[in-house]
């Protein structure tokens, strides 16, 4: 089965763009994904190609129609019926590395990139629209955010990486974010690798890796080493938390 990406942009000059190189390039070519993209422009119902207007209730900025959104989305799902739609927001649901996981798994998925002040708010309900955001940023427009949701799926597929387990041992695959890595040289400005990583002792290595994941997740990224499985809750210094009366 290719997964198939399907793109509704204002700027469809935006792709393959940097999908179009590497790994995810590579299995473009080969046929592993494929990828169309869709000018939102070409289902606006005027001469002036019309996809957005001011909004209700006054302020800033312009929103994007839900008549043209949903003339573009109902075209797209004709082509891939069983592919989800998923608009680019930051009002969105954070994208997650299960999400991508599910997606990856899947026939493809059908991508909304937002524009000027977003979408008209009825698009969502009245076409089924999944909200997804990629962080607490704003963008100039939504495309940004499909490439990186995109390379994020394609990786996943089979036979894009080289090795099975470097999908499998991520940040963020088991909760916890990956260990640090070192290569050669062995020392350099006088900093040195560590020396579990040059004794060969396969089962000390894995689990100082293991006690690295943790560590840095506990400090770096508390709100997921609260989520971690089998994790006491914890504040990242260590200390135990206290009830109050």
């Amino acid at each position: 089965m290719t997964f198939r990406a399907t793109v509704l942009t204002l700027y469809p000059e935006m792709f393959p763009g940097p999908l179009g190189v590497s790994l995810a390039g590579r299995a473009r070519d080969e046929g592993t994904w494929a990828l169309d993209t869709v000018q939102i422009r070409d289902f606006s119902a005027d001469k002036h190609r019309t996809v957005d207007d001011t909004p209700a209730g006054g302020g800033a900025g312009m929103v994007l129609r839900a008549d043209v959104l949903a003339a573009a989305i109902d075209h797209a799902r004709a082509r891939n019926p069983d592919a989800p739609v998923i608009a680019m927001t930051p009002r969105g649901k954070p994208l997650t590395q299960a999400r991508v996981r599910e997606l990856a798994a899947g026939p493809g998925a059908i991508v909304l990139c937002g524009r000027f002040e977003g979408f008209d708010e009825r698009i969502f309900a009245g076409r089924n629209v999944e909200e997804v955001s990629v962080g607490d940023i704003v963008l100039s427009g939504g495309e940004p955010a499909a490439l990186m949701l995109l390379d994020a799926c394609i990786r996943l597929l089979p036979g894009v990486m080289g090795a099975p387990s470097s999908g499998t041992e991520e940040s963020f695959e088991n909760g916890l974010l990956e260990y640090p890595h070192y290569t050669r040289p062995a020392l350099w400005e006088g900093r040195t690798i560590p020396e579990v990583l040059r004794s060969g002792d396969h089962a000390k290595i894995a689990a100082w890796r293991k006690s690295q994941s943790e560590i840095d997740t506990r400090s770096r990224r508390p709100d997921l080493w609260e989520r971690h499985d089998g994790v006491r809750v914890q504040p990242a210094s260590g200390a135990r938390r206290e009830k109050k009366d």
